[in-house]
């Protein structure tokens, strides 16, 4: 037995993934301004398909809705209900539920990407995406707190809170006006980047090793049950990475929520 699987490694070893998958060359417009790659083009493709079945179902929308439009519904009154006023309430959230469903459902369509045929990439798995939300978010939450307590009033809560002996805040100003500029937009961005690029390396490399031992290696009898296995577990992973591009859309819509809610005095 410790020969047959000898035999089965020495022959060509797997195409395994690597981080070069998540810089893809440019297939069009090469050498412009424009030019795209794949990862660029599943965001085009995926956009435009979030926005014309949205269209579409906006469009036919009935008093008694159907099966579709009350799906869509359902998932509208989860974001309202579950993310935005469980934690701003109602009278407050409401300014802020078109931003936050935004934010989720178009996380979750380009995190879903990932496991789609024909794509097989999310399209939160650069690094440029999750920025680009994360400041929408921080633009956002920094716009709130002007507004309801003015520059300086938002700056001197959160640098100095009340109660803490005046030698502390020459550390704690610091930490706490980092925390507002960088550390809470680098966690939203690092958190949805690293988990969907794990997610595709994690996929793709059961998918490579169930390929390589039921086409590619030399004794196929030995690897068909082996690739076959394999084959399993990449099935399993990729039915767990619809589970987390749920779970990563909505722990970056409450998170998003809080720190929108946290720009607002207290009660």
């Amino acid at each position: 037995m410790v020969e047959a699987m000898g035999m089965l490694f020495a022959a060509e070893s797997p195409d395994l993934p690597t981080v070069n998958d998540f810089l893809p060359p440019e297939i069009l417009f090469q050498g412009t301004p424009f030019a795209l790659n794949r990862i660029i083009l599943i965001r085009i493709v995926a956009t435009i398909i979030l926005l014309i079945v949205l269209g579409i179902t906006a469009s036919r929308a009935k008093l008694i809705p159907g099966r579709w439009q009350s799906i869509v519904e359902t998932g509208i009154d989860f974001v309202r209900e579950s993310v935005v006023y469980q934690v701003m309430g109602e009278t407050r959230g409401k300014r802020y539920v078109p931003m936050i469903s935004t934010l989720f459902f178009t996380i979750f369509v380009f995190n879903l990407c990932g496991i789609i045929p024909g794509m097989n990439m999310a399209a939160n798995a650069t690094v440029v995406m999750p920025l680009v939300f994360a400041v929408w978010v921080l633009i956002q939450y920094w716009v709130t707190a002007v507004r309801e307590k003015g520059l300086w009033g938002f700056v001197r809560d959160e640098c100095f809170p009340k109660g803490v002996p005046w030698p502390v805040y020459i550390l704690l100003a610091p930490i706490q006006l980092c925390e507002l500029i960088l550390i809470r937009p680098a966690s939203l961005t690092i958190r949805l980047f690293a988990n969907m690029v794990s997610g595709h390396l994690l996929v793709a490399t059961a998918l490579a090793f169930a390929q390589y031992w039921v086409i590619d290696a030399t004794n196929k009898l030995a690897g068909i049950p082996i690739g076959a296995l394999w084959f399993v577990f990449g099935f399993v992973l990729t039915l767990f990475e619809a589970f987390v591009a749920f779970l990563q859309a909505y722990v970056f819509a409450i998170l998003s929520t809080v720190y929108i809610s946290m720009s607002y005095p207290e009660d």
